[in-house]
């Protein structure tokens, strides 16, 4: 087996691991607690998890996604988002045009993904995940032989540029906050990892996908669209990112 067969396999295993920590990292944040502590355990009934329960994947399916004291349902999400980190990895294998290209490419994906989940959580982008996504995205640009690294620095100055400008204004238009400086941070990230020409494409399938989301979920309550509800755009940012990432190698 080859060096990259064997970076393919250590990164679709590692997957699982991914998901499941940035699903306990959205939770945490729901809750206020810190990522680092304390130990993880039940809701519930507050025991600590062992080892043997926090297999990704498998330990849901052994346990029938049931804490094995209390037998309290553990969150679905916590099933989807393991499999998530799976299938993210699998993707990065499959567009990888080197192994450093499918190890950064597999990062890339996972912290998009935990910038979503933070994001439909509690509406929150944490420094450490935009950080890393800008970082990673550096990591791409210095990794493509058809881009380099002033290129990721203006992508990532016209990102985060561009956003906060709008977040001035809507500022100084409605009195109130319409966009937060996580999303400011992420969108640096994504232009470094993208390239200033396709933030365009992102923001606009990022808009079209959260009016779709919006008007499906307005004719499901019943209810009319629009109003004041929050709408979690950074979360809708980030599969926008993945999908233009992805898109040239479907």
């Amino acid at each position: 087996m080859s060096a990259a067969a064997h970076l393919a396999f250590f990164l679709i295993v590692c997957g699982a691991a991914a998901g499941s920590f940035l699903c306990a990292w959205a939770d945490r944040l729901v809750h206020g607690e810190s990522i680092v502590s304390p130990p993880s355990r039940c809701r519930c009934c507050g025991t600590r998890i062992g080892w043997l329960d926090k297999v990704p994947v498998f330990s849901w399916l052994w346990l029938a996604g049931k804490c094995r004291t209390c037998g309290a349902k553990i969150p679905k999400q916590v099933f989807y988002c393991e499999l998530a980190g799976v299938a993210l990895a699998v993707v990065a294998v499959w567009v990888a045009q080197s192994p450093m290209h499918m190890a950064l490419g597999a990062i890339w994906l996972w912290t998009l993904m935990g910038l979503m989940v933070c994001d439909l959580s509690v509406f929150r982008l944490p420094d450490a995940l935009t950080g890393l996504l800008l970082m990673t995205g550096f990591g791409l640009a210095w990794e493509d032989p058809g881009r380099d690294l002033a290129g990721a620095f203006i992508g990532a100055g016209v990102g985060a540029g561009v956003f906060l400008a709008l977040r001035i204004a809507y500022r100084a238009l409605r009195g109130r906050e319409g966009l937060g400086l996580g999303d400011v941070k992420m969108m640096a990230g994504i232009g470094a990892g993208l390239g200033a020409m396709a933030l365009p494409v992102v923001t606009l399938t990022a808009a079209v996908l959260a009016l779709g989301v919006a008007l499906l979920g307005a004719v499901w309550r019943g209810a009319r669209p629009g109003g004041d509800q929050a709408i979690a755009f950074g979360a809708y940012l980030a599969l926008a990112a993945a999908l233009v990432w992805v898109w040239p190698a479907v």
